[in-house]
Order: C-alpha cells, then sequence, then structure tokens
C-alpha cells in the first residue's frame, strides 16, 4: 500500500482552537446542571471554533435530534483539554478561566507542552462511548502511553498495524476474553483500532505526529514534549541517585540503584521502578513521603495525583519514601534518596547502574507466600512441588534463580520505555 501525503499542522489547530475557547469563554459561561455547556453555546462555539461537529445529524430523512453537548465529541475534547490543562475550571454551575493561565494563552511553546502533558486523560472525552465504545477509551491512559513509547523509540515511522496491535493488547490485558465470541472479538478489536487511528488524527492536529494511510512518526515538537513528559532531562539539570529495595525479601535481598530526574513525574517513575524491579505493572500502587500518599485519582482512595508531582517536589529530607505494590500481596518498597547530581551529556535517563535479587513473582502471596514458594521448589518431596514448577511455567525448579539480575537487560527497557 502506498503512503498518502503526511496529515500535518504547519500551525496546530488544536492549540487555537483551545486558545479560541478559553478567550471564548470570558469573564464565565453558564452549564447545564450536569456541568456541560449549554445546546445554545455549543452551537455558537462549535461554528466559531471549526471543531467539525454536527448537530441535529440527518441520516436520510430522519433526524437525530443532539440532546447534550457531550455528545459532540470534537467540542469535548476541546473543553476537556482546557479543563485538564488548568486553563479553566468550574465554579458554581458556571465555567470560568483560571487567572493564573491566563498569560499562557500567549506563550505557544508552554501551551502547547500544557496540552501535550495531560492528553492522556483525554480518551473519555473524543473517543465513542455506549454500544461502540472501545477498550482503548476505557484504557486510555495506558494505550497512550503504550503507542507513545513505540514511536518514541523508533527513528522513523512505525506501521498502523503494529500501533493497533500493541494497543490492543494493551488494553485488553487487564480482562478476560476467553469466553469472547470470534465475531465479539471481531468487532471489539474493530472498534479499537477505530479509535487507535482517532487518537492519531488527534495527535496529528496538535502538531505531535505526522500520519499517513499506513503509518505514523513522531515530529520533532512530539519527540520534544514526549522527552519532556517521560522526564528525561537536559545536560546539567538535577538528577537523584535513589535506591529502591524490596522489604521483608532476603537472603538475597532485592534491590535496584537508578539515577532518576528530579523532573520525573511520580507516576513516570511507578514505570520505572516496575521495569528496574521486574514487575508487570497489574495492580494498584501508591508513594507515601511521610506529608500524603500519591497515586492515581480514585473515588475509593484519598490519594494525591501522582501524574501532576515530580519528584523533586517531596520533602527529600524526611527520609525514606514508600512505595507500595498490590495492595493484596502488599510489596512494600523502600526508597532511599542517596545523592543529588547533573545529568551528563549522551547519558540515558532514567538508568540502572546496580542491583541485586530476581524480582518474586506476581501473585504469590506477598513476602510470606514467596518465602513459602522458595521452600516448596527446594523441595522435590512436597506436594505442591509440581504444581508450582507449572505454576511458573518452567520446565524444573532449578531454573528458578531468585539472586538473577540483569542490568543490561534492565536498561535495554528503561530505554525503550517499557
Amino acid at each position: 500500500m502506498t503512503s498518502s501525503a503526511p496529515v500535518t499542522a504547519a500551525e496546530p489547530v488544536l492549540v487555537r482552537q483551545v486558545v479560541e475557547f478559553v478567550r471564548w469563554v470570558g469573564d464565565g459561561r453558564r452549564l447545564t446542571q450536569k456541568g456541560a455547556v449549554t445546546l445554545a453555546d455549543a452551537r455558537v462555539v462549535v461554528e466559531r471554533l471549526g471543531t467539525g461537529d454536527e448537530l441535529d445529524p440527518a441520516i436520510g430523512e430522519r433526524v437525530f435530534k443532539t440532546r447534550s453537548s457531550v455528545e459532540l465529541l470534537g467540542l469535548s475534547l476541546i473543553v476537556e483539554w482546557a479543563k485538564a490543562a488548568r486553563l479553566v475550571r468550574v465554579v458554581r454551575g458556571r465555567l470560568v478561566p483560571v487567572k493564573k493561565a491566563a498569560a499562557l494563552l500567549d506563550r505557544p511553546a508552554e501551551l502547547w507542552t500544557a496540552l501535550f502533558e495531560v492528553f492522556g486523560r483525554l480518551g473519555p472525552a473524543f473517543l465513542p462511548s455506549g454500544w461502540g465504545e472501545s477498550f482503548l477509551r476505557s484504557e486510555f491512559a495506558a494505550g497512550f502511553d503504550a503507542l507513545l513509547s513505540v514511536l518514541y523509540g523508533r527513528d522513523g515511522a512505525v506501521g498502523l498495524d503494529e500501533l493497533c496491535d500493541l494497543a490492543w493488547h494493551t488494553v485488553t490485558a487487564p480482562y478476560v476474553l476467553d469466553d469472547a465470541t470470534d465475531i465479539q472479538l471481531t468487532t471489539t478489536r474493530r472498534m479499537n483500532d477505530r479509535d487507535v487511528r482517532r487518537t492519531l488524527s488527534t495527535l496529528a492536529r496538535l502538531g505531535a505526529v505526522t500520519l499517513t494511510e499506513d503509518a505514523a512518526e513522531l515530529t520533532a515538537t512530539g519527540r520534544r514534549g514526549t522527552r519532556r513528559m517521560r522526564g528525561e532531562p537536559e545536560p546539567g539539570d538535577p538528577v537523584h541517585q535513589i535506591t529502591v529495595t524490596l522489604a521483608e525479601v532476603t537472603d538475597p535481598p532485592v534491590w535496584r540503584r537508578l539515577l532518576i530526574p528530579a523532573t520525573m513525574s511520580l507516576s513516570r517513575l511507578h514505570e520505572v521502578i516496575q521495569t528496574a524491579m521486574g514487575w508487570q505493572n497489574c495492580h494498584l500502587h501508591s508513594f507515601t513521603d511521610g506529608n500524603r500518599t500519591y497515586g492515581l485519582p480514585d473515588p475509593e482512595l484519598e490519594f494525591t495525583d501522582e501524574r501532576s508531582v515530580r519528584l523533586g517536589d517531596l520533602d527529600l529530607n524526611r527520609g525514606a519514601i514508600r512505595y507500595s505494590y498490590d495492595f493484596g500481596d502488599d510489596w512494600e518498597h523502600e526508597i532511599l534518596i542517596e545523592a543529588l547530581g547533573a545529568a551528563e551529556p549522551g547519558e540515558s535517563y532514567p538508568r540502572c547502574i546496580g542491583g541485586g535479587g530476581a524480582c518474586p513473582p506476581e501473585d504469590c502471596g506477598g513476602p510470606p507466600g514467596y518465602a513459602q514458594l522458595r521452600e516448596v521448589l527446594a523441595d522435590p518431596g512436597d506436594e505442591e512441588h509440581d504444581d508450582m514448577v507449572r505454576w511458573l511455567g518452567l520446565e524444573h525448579a532449578c531454573e528458578f534463580d531468585p539472586a538473577a539480575f540483569d542490568i543490561e537487560l534492565v536498561n535495554r527497557e528503561l530505554r525503550a520505555g517499557r
């Protein structure tokens, strides 16, 4: 298949639309009881911004009345983007501008960065819901991060088929699809592929990617934004040396020494720890610094949003930071801040510079369960021995080495953005 001309934006369309929307908000706009832009205002702003939304669409002779502005996905994207970037906020049923962000509207580069960094939160705003809802919409943050990691890790374009495969495997990982029929899988996969293309098209209108009929590639601007979002420093920027140690696991201890940019968000630090330790990122997690507990926002958990907090923002003078993974197995990690240095030219960050001990298997029951697992593996006469070997996917128990650690593999995976 021959690629068509690139779909790019010399002037990012979406940045212009967000700026015009915030200026349209002016001193404030009344919202509906459900917090949406009123239909009367939506009719005005859709035309003013050129969002491409169609109100009261007709199919044949039948007209489908638009009942709420949330049905207008182009407008919804702009509204939610402005909220996520803290350009506007809702106060007593009105949408009002954030005064301290006003100057950002006249700083295109800074505004672009602010918009790009919150894009991972916007899937529900511009991807269809209801019957046609995809797994990507439900797991957008993970899916977007996976797509961005692959695009960032390549020097050239990445095929859309590969990106669709990657997104599908990423966003369906939390679900059991064994009972789904072939028709159900085919249909949901088609919806997911549709939304991958919609996501890439949106990024193209932001100026973050170039998109052809069969491939996508980060632009220079998109690559710089990704580098910043991943917390990768410029030469001379502050870098912390930290040691992450798994609590209550000894003989051998499991630990990793890492160089982490001070600008790295805690959400990205979570991913780095998962990769460095060898976890599979299948469970909830949190950070605690003695003042607050940080994690992904959850209505049942009083977490400070880890996505908006960087390592350098924490009070590092209070001692070790705690990182908890899997609230069932309860794996506790101590993060010790050992030194503060500066990023060196030509070096890659984050980087592992030391470590030891293999990561325990997921879902083995925490430290007590791991200790019992090792005892069973060491005793061929134990009645659970063969079952545990099979559970680990091994041929023989001797293949399990609790001391195994490959620093080169860890750094390859860190560079690949795993």
